[in-house]
């Protein structure tokens, strides 16, 4: 995170993203496949026994013929994006923290049970119901953030300045997608 400023001197907060090129592995026309999409790779930062990736996905978008990697240039300030990421993982949490409980009086006569769940049910079914919310594993989920604007694109350093918070933790690998390219593919659905 970082902030810059606006035209008018406010201060806008900012996430610097190092978009590294990705590199085009394979393509999927009409004429082979059921759909058009490209798998995009990701370079891993050590390189030892030939090329690594960090990171593979397949996207369904339309590229040029002759491209042989995806940057930072098809995006401009002013852009609506979509950052999908893994959230931070924060191990084993109470429901207070998990599923914002409000948790007991801290006060007359409650002795120990100032963040506890209290009751889970009644006695009847015998067992918990599937869903219950309940203390457990918090985080490191498929996190999407919609509506984010790029406030500016550095393509000599690939940076990408995306107003707001991101998911991940720092050094994750995120996806940025331009919002047109959701809306198409929700259309052809």
């Amino acid at each position: 995170m970082s902030q810059t400023f606006s035209a008018d001197g406010a201060v806008v907060p900012v996430t610097l993203i190092l978009a590294n090129p990705n590199t085009i592995t394979v393509r999927r026309t009409d004429a082979k496949d059921p759909h058009n999409a490209v798998q995009l790779a990701l370079l891993a930062k050590e390189k030892k026994k030939g090329q690594r990736f960090a990171a593979r996905k397949e996207f369904a978008i339309e590229v040029a013929d002759d491209a042989t990697q995806v940057d930072v240039s098809q995006f401009t300030p002013g852009d609506i994006v979509e950052v999908s990421g893994i959230s931070k993982g924060k191990g084993y949490q109470g429901v207070v923290k998990r599923h914002h409980f409000k948790g007991g009086p801290a006060s007359h006569g409650h002795r120990h049970a100032l963040r506890q769940s209290g009751s889970i049910g009644s006695g009847f079914p015998q067992h918990v119901f599937k869903g219950k919310r309940m203390a457990g594993r918090m985080g490191a989920d498929r996190v999407t953030v919609k509506n984010l604007e790029v406030v500016s694109v550095d393509q000599e350093a690939n940076l990408i300045a995306i107003k707001g918070a991101v998911p991940g933790k720092r050094g994750s690998i995120v996806e940025i997608r331009s919002t047109e390219e959701v809306a198409d593919k929700e259309d052809k659905k």
